[in-house]
């Protein structure tokens, strides 16, 4: 088997278990074509052409995945086209975004709190969800700090 298509096998398995993991089947493709491809930025024909989708289909993703800031637009001067590349910063950038989510959590939990009983068990199950996320939101500060400086050092 060539190398080429044995790469593709390979992200098709990623965007699959990528979908499993939450991600739209389409966003899951096309961040697959980002983390297999060997050019700096691909633009969203060329997305469509590999993935042999509608360039309609791969817009949608990409608008996914340019605003949890896995993706960058850049200026192709001389082209008609937008050109895409994945960011340097795209998983230290996703995981941050995850505060938004991981606050909306916390809200939740705390806003339970106040509406159940001391006593009531689903008081004392909101109380550990509430400590996890506030855990959580202290400790990813310091994780992306480790991150950059293991990719410094």
């Amino acid at each position: 088997m060539d190398d080429r298509k044995e790469q593709w096998q390979a992200a098709e398995r990623l965007a699959l278990a990528l979908t499993e993991g939450g991600l739209q089947r389409m966003a899951a493709r096309t961040l697959a074509v980002f983390l297999f491809t060997d050019q700096e930025t691909v633009t969203m024909g060329e997305i469509a052409d590999q993935l042999g989708v509608s360039a309609g289909s791969v817009s949608g993703a990409l608008k996914s995945l340019l605003s949890v800031g896995l993706l960058e637009r850049l200026p192709a001067p001389g082209s008609r086209r937008e050109h895409y590349r994945m960011r340097d910063d795209a998983w230290a950038t996703l995981f941050s975004t995850q505060n938004t989510l991981t606050q909306t959590m916390l809200h939740a939990a705390e806003t339970g709190i106040k509406t159940t009983a001391p006593q009531d068990p689903a008081h004392r199950r909101l109380i550990q969800m509430r400590d996890f996320y506030q855990f959580m939101l202290g400790e990813i500060p310091t994780l992306l700090h480790r991150w950059q400086q293991q990719q410094l050092g």
